[in-house]
């Protein structure tokens, strides 16, 4: 390429113009993108240098289905020449939104009525954030405006949804988080178990924090609890034996309104359709994201109960409208999209085939533990976090400024898997879906190879 070609080019323009989220924004000033991605068929994207990558992140945790699929891209084509747009807005409504409302509610892991959509987790979260403020005002409660949430935990990159969430990177510099928004520990029992300490009384440690959280705070004071099933944004963390058990009764003692975000674990990511079926929890109300439309279309979902609604429709009697909405939201290619989404999932057996491949997929990480680099392996489904530590006896990390996750992540980049590596050096492996054995084989082979690779060249450091 020329130098003139090059100045016009994807990349040029993308260094130039375009600012990256959750981007060393120096380091892309200087150097461009890291990979600039032109297509994709399956389980693999291609970059415009010409490599075949297999994405081992999912996008974003969202490409379910693949990179291409037939029937989602003649759902989108056939709604755009349909009705390409239509609000939701003051009463209107359109055939898609609402038989989807009726096909997501009755696929619910527990029994909700309403639903309401928006474009992103982000905005789902921040919307029953502002909704159970919302209902507690409509019961007289109005100091009940206290989050619980955990560090390490996601909810999305909205004020609010990042004040929930346990992120400081997200926080740091952007005057954040605001008050009344509380941390509970990262239920990351092979870090944080004390010595001799097993599962189930790290989980009663847990769950002795929560209370003496609420307790502290005063029980009266606390709106919500909001959680993952299974951490994403920590890295991929599967909570320990009992956890569940521990947490779930305290939401119990004290009436706290439970809220779960499925959006990276619903849809099937854990073997099961929905997270909470996976970790036996019982929500009040539910996120869900990404799987919705299979990363075709931007688009969320809140699920609730009757009993909010009627508080969120005093809210209106009150105010003559619920004074809460997106554009975009409940779009007709988004619903159209979803729709069909979730028909796939069902035609194709989706929960079954993860439930099959997961067997060899879990396999081929724990056999890398046998690996000096790794501490810890820990999954489910196809949904799997691996820890790298300098010393395997004392749990002890790697020195930060290293940045060996990273080394392991491009690395692994190179030879043609895409992964994710989150701090502290945790590797998050979740592949589409519809990943097959043969490319889990392949898969877990190169992230080997990734790990020889670093290990030659920090091992004189350990």
């Amino acid at each position: 390429m020329n130098t003139q070609s090059a100045m016009n080019s994807p990349r040029a323009y993308d260094r130039l113009n375009h600012v990256h989220g959750q981007t060393d924004l120096r380091g892309h000033q200087d150097n461009g993108p890291t990979a600039m991605v032109v297509n994709g068929h399956g389980v693999r994207f291609v970059t415009d240098e010409g490599q075949s990558i297999i994405d081992g992140f999912s996008g974003l945790g969202c490409v379910s289905l693949g990179y291409n699929n037939d029937r989602l891209a003649k759902a989108a084509f056939e709604q755009m020449q349909e009705l390409p747009f239509a609000p939701t807005f003051y009463g209107r409504s359109h055939p898609k939104v609402a038989e989807l409302a009726h096909t997501l509610t009755s696929k619910a892991a527990v029994p909700f009525e309403k639903a309401m959509f928006q474009c992103s987790g982000s905005e789902a979260n921040d919307t029953m954030i502002k909704f159970i403020w919302a209902r507690n005002i409509a019961r007289s409660q109005p100091q009940r405006r206290r989050m619980i949430s955990r560090w390490r935990g996601y909810y999305g990159n909205t004020v609010a949804a990042v004040a929930l969430s346990g992120q400081p990177h997200m926080h740091a510099n952007f005057g954040l988080p605001m008050d009344d928004f509380l941390k509970l520990s990262t239920p990351n029992y092979y870090l944080h178990a004390a010595d001799g300490e097993n599962e189930l009384e790290f989980s009663a440690r847990m769950a002795a924090e929560f209370e003496k959280t609420v307790l502290d705070a005063g029980p009266d004071t606390i709106a919500a609890f909001f959680a993952e099933p299974m951490q994403s944004g920590g890295g991929a963390i599967r909570p320990p034996e009992g956890y569940w058990d521990a947490m779930q009764a305290i939401i119990r003692k004290y009436d706290i309104h439970f809220h779960v975000d499925e959006t990276v674990t619903g849809f099937g990511r854990t073997g099961h359709y929905w997270g909470a079926q996976a970790f036996g929890l019982t929500p009040d109300s539910t996120t869900c994201a990404k799987a919705l439309t299979a990363a075709f279309f931007p688009m969320s979902a809140v699920m609730f109960r009757q009993d909010l609604f009627d508080d969120l429709m005093k809210n209106s009697d009150a105010a003559g409208v619920l004074g809460h909405g997106f554009t975009y939201a409940g779009h007709p290619v988004g619903a159209a999209v979803a729709l069909e989404a979730l028909s796939i999932y069902d035609d194709i057996d989706l929960v079954g085939h993860v439930q099959k491949v997961s067997k060899p997929f879990l396999a081929g990480c724990e056999a890398l533990m046998d690996h000096p680099l790794v501490g810890d392996v820990r999954g489910i489904g196809l949904f799997c976090g691996i820890q790298l530590v300098q010393d395997k006896a004392s749990r002890r990390l790697w020195d930060p400024k290293l940045k060996v996750g990273t080394m392991v992540q491009d690395s692994a980049h190179a030879r043609g898997l895409y992964l994710r590596s989150i701090p502290p050096d945790r590797i998050s492996f979740m592949p589409p879906l519809i990943i097959s054995k043969d490319e889990i084989i392949e898969a877990t082979a190169i992230l080997k190879d990734a790990l020889d690779d670093v290990w030659a060249e920090v091992r004189g450091r350990a």
